[in-house]
């Protein structure tokens, strides 16, 4: 009982984690669809008189579970007896499948007691190939019901949801690090993704865009509650004109609200200017709701604004992305310009402005994406589109963010370096070239030198020269021979190098004698200094009894010591 059971070889241990990679794979899809498939058939128990089967009700649990993945299903049972589509995803139904996909992958990148775990590769792939072959088996089941997914759907974009929760969930378990690009990339992204300021600025980029983007859905939602309470009595009508026992108005209920996040996004789609179409005829926005709109009869949809042109109250929603820039200009000027004390450095104007126009394109995109989710056809002759344009709606939210959010980013930078010293261009961008010169890292106040060859000023004060005899100097300058070559760290004459302070003992120098103001100017005739002298004699000489010889700028020898 106390002795250790035989282990396992390194192949049977390889074996047991790919199978339980696959395994949590699966188990999350089971999840997935155990949670619709339990609400499905609680509201069928629950209603007085049901008109289908058991059967039935697993079939539309399956379709509603395929449709959470952004498939698109074909529904059969019309009036008109053609087939219908049905494309518009629940995105609040959507949310339980992906954050299942994404916890599978982050485990299984954890190692157990007595296990390792796979690869990143091989965690993607094992959880990923586990939950399509759970969809795959839940597509054929619904295959021939009333509720059936279109097979290309199945492929883009049902997969594709899935394949990218997995690989979130990988990164998340791997420190979210920002990996090497690949080998076709050019050479500059790799230098540029090898340094730690390409981090921090990719990192502000994208805390300042997905800050953007919930900052729109939330005015978005805002809109949409906005407009319930405004038209409370035609959704309230609409709510109980669709079913007249409890089980209904349950089932009604828990829809509208996994459609809430879709209203959000609509919200934010008529904040941004592009409205949304209610059909192949008619779109809200606004400026004004024009054309005949083909609406069924549904809750949410009670509330839309009245036909005809949009009033001041409809102007007032363009607040949103009004907001949604500035937030995007804050997030930005907060890595931009830290508050005093909390870095020596600042981004430069040109810095901010890149950083900024970066994140307003990921706003874009991330709003274009969740428009694309948000709305899809309902059928197949007026209600063929309905929903926000993704690509109307993503570009209204980059030329809102990008118009807006640069120059509110640079008058915050002004606002937050206000009292500092003008830095002119001491970045970030310096102290990496005169490391790469210098062959050492610079410190805060190091004189660092750029492309041009101009000295960059330093956030913190130079020691400045002590004042000397002009002609001392002069002659100083003269007399002192100076290595051939070009100054170490590439520092310009003109630059006046710091003092080494000397490393004999105090008691072993001779004291200097006083600057001579008749100094001869040549080259042979040594001139007194002003200055210490920067190195001691050997220690096999005798310490020298007249005065101290003149020693010209610390060498590569004085700085080592």
């Amino acid at each position: 009982m106390t002795q250790r059971g035989p282990s396992l070889s390194a192949e049977h241990g390889r074996s047991a984690v790919q199978a339980r990679a696959l395994l949590r794979g699966a188990v999350a899809a089971g999840l997935s669809l155990g949670s619709v498939a339990v609400l499905v058939v609680v509201l069928w128990i629950s209603s007085p008189d049901p008109d289908s089967s058991p059967g039935e009700a697993f079939h539309a649990a399956a379709g509603l579970w395929l449709l959470a993945h952004g498939a698109e299903l074909i529904r059969t049972d019309t009036l008109t007896g053609a087939p219908a589509p049905v494309g518009v995803v629940p995105l609040l139904l959507t949310a339980l499948p992906v954050w299942l996909v994404h916890r599978a992958a982050r485990d299984v990148m954890e190692p157990e007691e007595g296990r390792g775990a796979p690869s990143a590769q091989g965690a993607f792939a094992l959880v990923t190939g586990g939950y399509l072959l759970v969809g795959t088996a839940v597509a054929l089941y619904a295959r021939g019901s009333s509720l059936s997914a279109r097979p290309l759907s199945l492929m883009f974009p049902a997969a594709l949801v899935v394949a990218g929760a997995a690989a979130a969930g990988v990164w998340t378990a791997s420190g979210r690090p920002l990996g090497p690009p690949p080998s076709w990339a050019p050479v500059r992204l790799h230098e540029a993704m090898a340094r730690s300021r390409f981090t921090r600025r990719a990192e502000a980029v994208g805390r300042s865009a997905v800050a953007g983007v919930a900052v729109l859905l939330g005015g978005g939602a805002l809109v949409a509650a906005a407009a319930l309470v405004f038209h409370a009595e035609p959704v309230q009508e609409s709510f109980l004109r669709l079913s007249g026992d409890w089980a209904g108005r349950c089932a009604v209920l828990l829809l509208a609200l996994a459609l809430v996040p879709n209203a959000a996004v609509w919200g934010a789609a008529y904040g941004l200017g592009p409205g949304f179409a209610l059909g192949t005829a008619s779109t809200a926005g606004p400026l004004a709701f024009t054309g005949a709109p083909a609406l069924p009869d549904f809750p949410l949809l009670a509330a839309l604004p009245p036909q005809g042109s949009g009033s001041a109250l409809n102007w007032a929603v363009a607040a949103v992305p009004v907001v949604a820039a500035v937030t995007v200009a804050w997030f930005t000027v907060r890595r931009a310009a830290p508050a005093h004390g909390e870095r020596e450095e600042a981004w430069s104007v040109r810095e901010t402005c890149l950083v900024t126009a970066l994140a307003a394109a990921g706003c874009g995109m991330g709003t274009a994406l969740l428009a694309a989710a948000a709305g899809g056809p309902l059928g197949t002759h007026a209600l063929a589109r309905f929903g926000p344009v993704w690509w109307l709606t993503g570009a209204a939210a980059l030329a809102w963010t990008a118009a807006l959010a640069v120059p509110v980013a640079l008058l915050l930078r002004a606002w937050r370096l206000r009292g500092r010293t003008p830095t002119g261009t001491e970045t970030a961008e310096a102290q990496d070239v005169a490391s790469r010169g210098t062959g050492r890292a610079t410190e805060p106040g190091d004189p660092a030198e750029g492309v041009s060859g101009k000295a960059r000023r330093s956030w913190w004060p130079r020691r400045s020269a002590r004042p000397q005899d002009p002609g001392a100097a002069e002659a100083a300058r003269v007399s002192v021979p100076r290595p051939a070559g070009p100054r170490p760290g590439g520092v310009d004459d003109e630059f006046e190098a710091y003092d080494f302070l000397p490393t004999d003992p105090w008691h072993a120098k001779a004291p200097i004698a006083p600057a001579t103001p008749t100094a001869s100017a040549t080259p042979t005739a040594p001139a007194t200094p002003t200055a210490p002298a920067a190195s001691a004699a050997p220690e096999t000489d005798p310490a020298p009894s007249g005065p101290a010889a003149p020693l010209g700028p610390a060498g590569p020898q004085d700085a080592s010591s």
